[in-house]
């Protein structure tokens, strides 16, 4: 894999905004780590990808090469009409909506909207020639979020009322007077940006009970198969990354209301939850795959903004291991490589849920495995213990944390890519994974000192509520 594909929102960009992106420096070495941090996208507002689903590109999907680390457009977005706002959910419907890089082939499928069916047709594209190829067109309401590893089935969700989805649970209701808002809109990167009210509209929207139909539909056919009818609040499907039958969901909503892990075969049997809480305020979620599809890993916590796990359940075996960190080592998300010697974290800013006084950082976390005493009971039902070993990679506090910046390892292990608001607008950024060996000092700069030169404004505080 020497491509990256990245989900660029630059269509709105002005020249000075260009202009700006230009002077921002393209490198530098972090004073506080070490690590050298380089600089992957030119275009304000851009973003990579959610750390397991992916984001809308209002300019287009764009290709990284690993090797050169130049990116290029790969399928453009319509051009807006005449007068039209180039913010809103408007703009972001007639944009393509990049879904996920396929496990067979050199493509990335993608949705866009159709105006004259108001239908969403989905598609893929050759990442190496360009040539895109119409796929199917999704049933009224529908979107999908993952295709299955052999690229014949796409998963995903519709309402299987009319009525929109803002109306029937208030979703863009206006926020109280004298709330906090989110991010400014100058510091906006699409989707990865925290919804304004996250907590409030997560109650309503599990409350509304809305029907929903989970459902896959075949790539050659069109047929669409309901795999579950629900009026729970489904989402965060994704395909296993080996298995083409095995598909991951949950149940959204404040995590310590909800059984939230759950597994699915294709022909709607063996729903299964993966992870069923013994304590109450105990919560898990952020659920991934790792790279082999073997296992399953979450955010768990025992209990809530208390103790810290990155838990992983084996799918074959049924063993789960649980790697304990401290409360400045927690994570919005995290990461891994195939080989699962290292993972990596994002961090989070006092405002989350670990309330970590000193966690804002992108963390690189060695796991260790807790040796057992000759003669410890162990039981096959046993969690294993582990402990993380975390290393400061970039210092993020001037990073606002209403844009989650998603990490995930480069292919080769020696990268970790994010993306940051740090300068104001979003760009994707990458760090290496080992220090840098004796930079000039030219190079060598704070990074929230840096980032001040060039967005003088305060990072505002997150309240999340998982």
């Amino acid at each position: 894999m020497r491509r990256m594909i990245l989900a660029a929102l630059a269509a709105a960009a002005s020249l000075s905004s260009v202009a700006l992106a230009a002077n921002l420096p393209a490198s530098w070495v972090d004073k506080d780590t070490g690590h050298r941090i380089i600089r992957l996208t030119n275009e304000p507002g851009s973003s990579g990808f959610y750390f397991n689903v992916n984001a809308y590109t209002p300019d287009g999907i764009h290709v990284l090469d690993l090797a050169t680390l130049k990116t290029r457009l790969l399928v453009p977005n319509p051009p807006s009409p005449p007068g039209a706002a180039p913010t809103g959910r408007a703009f972001f419907r007639r944009g393509v909506h990049a879904i996920v890089v396929g496990h067979k082939t050199n493509s990335v499928f993608f949705t866009k909207f159709d105006e004259t069916s108001n239908r969403s047709v989905l598609y893929k594209a050759d990442v190496y020639t360009g040539k895109v190829t119409k796929l199917v067109t999704l049933p009224p309401r529908a979107m999908v979020a993952t295709v299955n590893a052999d690229e014949t089935l796409a998963a995903g969700t519709y309402n299987e009322n009319p009525t929109p989805p803002s109306e029937e649970y208030g979703r863009n209701r206006p926020r109280p007077s004298g709330t906090a808002s989110a991010a400014p809109p100058g510091q906006r990167g699409g989707f990865l940006v925290q919804p304004e009210g996250k907590g409030e509209m997560m109650m309503r929207r599990l409350a509304a009970h809305i029907p929903v139909v989970l459902f896959s539909i075949n790539l050659q056919t069109g047929k669409v198969t309901a795999l579950l009818h629900s009026t729970d609040w489904i989402g965060h499907m994704l395909f296993s990354p080996s298995d083409p039958t095995l598909l991951m969901y949950c149940h959204e909503g404040l995590w310590h209301d909800v059984d939230r892990i759950w597994m699915i075969h294709t022909d709607g049997t063996h729903n299964t939850l993966i992870h069923k809480r013994t304590m109450a305020m105990e919560i898990a979620g952020h659920e991934f795959w790792g790279l082999d599809g073997e296992t399953i890993w979450y955010d768990w916590q025992y209990p809530e903004s208390e103790v810290f796990y990155l838990a992983g359940y084996n799918l074959e075996t049924h063993k789960r291991v649980a790697y304990h960190m401290s409360r400045n080592a927690w994570s919005i998300h995290f990461n891994l490589t195939r080989d699962l010697s290292l993972f990596c974290g994002d961090g989070g800013d006092p405002g989350q849920v670990a309330d970590a006084p000193d966690g804002e950082w992108i963390e690189l976390l060695h796991p260790e495995m807790i040796p057992l005493p000759p003669g410890t009971l162990n039981e096959p039902s046993f969690w294993q213990p582990g402990v993380f070993h975390a290393e400061h990679l970039v210092n993020m506090s001037h990073h606002d944390y209403h844009l989650e910046p998603n990490v995930r390892f480069s292919p080769d292990k020696k990268l970790i890519i994010f993306t940051s608001n740090m300068f104001g607008r979003s760009y994707v950024f990458a760090v290496e994974v080992a220090k840098a060996v004796n930079p000039p000092a030219s190079e060598i700069h704070s990074t929230p000192e840096l980032a001040r030169q060039f967005n003088p404004t305060n990072p505002t505080p997150t309240h999340e509520i998982r």
